[in-house]
């Protein structure tokens, strides 16, 4: 069985990475640039910290149930493929 999937251009890979440490930057510097006390900046810094951990955990969830699924009608697929073998059998 062949995979459908074709890898990403390292340009495509790239312009995430540059995206990702882009928007990093600039939230740490609005962060640290607020006219508020160093505990509220604190909070938002945790805050921004934890958004972007729980971005790529539920990114991770749901390419995983996604893989499963796939997985599983490929088993049924299969199983589907083997009964009909079966039943065109001569004899059977």
């Amino acid at each position: 069985m062949s995979q459908n999937s074709q890898p990403h251009s390292s340009a495509w890979v790239s312009f995430t990475y540059a995206s990702f440490f882009g928007a990093a930057a600039m939230t740490a510097a609005g962060i640290l640039f607020m006219p508020l006390d160093l505990w509220a900046k604190g909070y938002l810094a945790m805050a921004a910290i934890m958004l972007v951990q729980s971005c790529i955990t539920m990114t991770k969830t749901v390419r995983d149930m996604h893989e499963s699924a796939r997985l599983v009608n490929r088993i049924e697929d299969a199983r589907t493929e083997r009964l009909l073998m079966d039943v065109g059998k001569p004899g059977a």
